[in-house]
């Protein structure tokens, strides 16, 4: 073992000590942490103006307040309408994309003849349907969801019909061969392929939703998180507003590491997983 180890380069025997030294995540945190000390110092001494960019401190205080302080009531009734169109829009695109996916897939002519359709409709804009959901339901959740539902669907869609071409023709003529009906061929030669591909979309939805439905709070002012930056904008309130924007960059980090965790977990018996877990 020792003479192995003599005959490792001397560089990837540092590489290795550095890796052992320095974990990821403890690197992240010194990132944050030299991040808020430029953020605090640079308002403090006067090199940015501190009317439009706080200390850190004079935030964090206001962070506090929202959560557990006299704002909270408000905040935590705004956090709840944001993960209401969220999560009711992320639902419904899941749905719609799952079962359209499946069904386009499946034939190679259908494919073929719906794909321009699709690349058509697809890089539309959905902040820029803000206007028509405005007209058709109102300042309500409701237009939260659709234009939602309109961002996540194609990216959900797109996936599983990958996934769905993806099935390896092998697999499928030989459970075909064994005279497995097409229910039994989904469940045990379609879905295992699909599914990488689809937790894959669901994990970019996951944050993709969380920024369209914020963005529709603050343009048209319904209810969440978007429209209480809107208002504390109005009012001038920028300490609020860094506060507010402080927690929705939270909120978008705990989404996407509970879309990790499920992506991992449904996952666990994909080689990729195996191998990350080993690592």
């Amino acid at each position: 073992m020792a003479a192995l180890a003599a005959t490792r380069p001397a560089g990837s025997r540092r590489a290795a000590f550095g890796r052992g030294r320095w974990s990821t995540p403890m690197l992240g945190a010194v990132g944050v942490i030299a991040i808020i000390a430029i953020w605090e110092l640079s308002s403090r001494i006067g090199l940015v103006d501190p009317s439009y960019l706080p200390p850190f401190s004079s935030v964090i205080v206001e962070v506090f307040d929202l959560l557990g302080g006299q704002r909270s009531g408000e905040f935590w009734t705004a956090l709840g309408m944001t993960m209401f169109g969220w999560s009711v829009g992320l639902v419904i695109s899941l749905a719609l994309g799952i079962v359209l996916g499946v069904l386009i897939g499946s034939s190679r002519w259908v494919r073929e003849y719906t794909n321009s359709t699709i690349e058509f409709l697809r890089p539309i804009p959905s902040v820029g349907l803000i206007p028509i959901a405005i007209v058709v339901f109102g300042v309500r959740p409701a237009a939260t969801i659709a234009v939602v539902v309109w961002a996540c669907f194609w990216v959900i869609l797109i996936h599983v019909i990958a996934g769905v071409a993806d099935v390896d023709p092998v697999a499928d003529a030989t459970a075909r061969s064994y005279g497995l009906k097409s229910f039994r061929r989904a469940a045990h030669v379609v879905w295992p392929t699909v599914l990488p591909y689809l937790m894959t979309g669901l994990r970019l939805c996951g944050t993709i939703a969380l920024v369209v439905a914020i963005t529709i709070e603050i343009v048209v002012q319904a209810p969440g998180i978007g429209a209480m930056i809107a208002t504390y904008q109005s009012a001038a309130n920028v300490t609020v507003v860094y506060a507010l924007a402080l927690l929705t960059g939270v909120l978008g980090l705990a989404i996407n590491m509970l879309m990790r965790l499920l992506e991992n977990s449904v996952l666990a018996w994909h080689p990729s997983v195996r191998a990350e877990v080993e690592k």
